[in-house]
């Protein structure tokens, strides 16, 4: 592994960095024993669209956000541990290749790299660190994840009553559970789940009744229990909720053109 680079210069230097491009709007990202491993630009699946997005990998955390001026200013910042990760690998759509899925108990969401080559890199070396994170904790992987969005366009009517459909007047919903699109009329429920928010949430009719009847059923088993927290103390999940609104102005500023891989982006990872 490469927690020998810890204490070097150039390690220090590489995070200073990230952290610059980051501003005040990031966390602080310098912590004992922490070990920048490589960056690059990967699509993410958001709910309108897919869009670029700034990846950092750490021997601890993984680190995302929203791409202003390439190198020099990125916001929206997004810290995983990850102790709490697991991948996913995924087959190729036609409006995505080289995917996987980033799963977590609180966020699940899709990923493309720019080439196979690409993606095995990035998966082999998330795996490479979360393997090595979770044999020094002496953690077993999680197993409870939340379920990913389906994104906007890919239904025109709810998910659930299968007839509603949508239109400028008929808003779609997201299930927080099973991540559905639905209408207003079959998610007018809300339900705290602590491992996603603090405040009840919007669920579907029918994941609240699951949810509702696992709630009875745990109440009456062993009571209330607290919610887990990460081991990585200090951190909220992120500084603020992946934007979906238009990112054309920033493209402007930073895109040549259709290609945003180019040579000059990738940094490969340090063994």
């Amino acid at each position: 592994m490469v927690d020998y680079l810890a204490n070097t210069e150039i390690n220090s230097q590489r995070i200073a960095a990230v952290e610059n491009c980051f501003g005040t709007s990031g966390q602080p990202l310098a912590v004992p024993g922490r070990v920048l491993l490589g960056e690059g630009i990967l699509t993410k699946e958001c709910r309108k669209k897919a869009k670029p997005r700034i990846f950092f990998l750490f021997n601890d955390i993984l680190v995302y956000g929203s791409i202003v001026i390439n190198k020099r200013k990125y916001s929206s910042q997004h810290i995983i541990p990850l102790d709490e990760v697991t991948l996913e690998s995924l087959p190729d759509t036609l409006q995505m290749k080289n995917r996987w899925m980033i799963k977590t108990a609180k966020k699940s969401f899709v990923v493309a790299a720019a080439s196979l080559t690409e993606r095995k890199e990035w998966i082999n070396h998330l795996e490479e660190c979360i393997r090595h994170l979770l044999s020094k904790t002496g953690q077993q992987p999680p197993t409870e994840h939340a379920a990913p969005w389906i994104p906007d366009k890919a239904t025109d009517i709810c998910m659930r009553c299968t007839h509603t459909k949508f239109s400028a007047l008929t808003r779609r919903h997201h299930c927080r559970k099973c991540g559905f699109v639905v209408c207003g009329d079959c998610s007018r429920q809300r339900f705290l789940m602590p491992r996603l928010s603090s405040k009840p949430l919007r669920v579907c009719n029918l994941c609240y009744k699951q949810l509702m009847a696992e709630k009875k059923e745990s109440e009456d088993l062993h009571g209330l229990t607290k919610p887990a927290h990460s081991p990585l103390g200090g951190y909220e999940p992120s500084s603020g909720d992946d934007s979906d609104r238009s990112d054309e102005e920033k493209l402007e500023e930073w895109s040549t053109g259709a290609e945003f891989y180019a040579d000059e982006v990738w940094s490969s990872f340090r063994s």
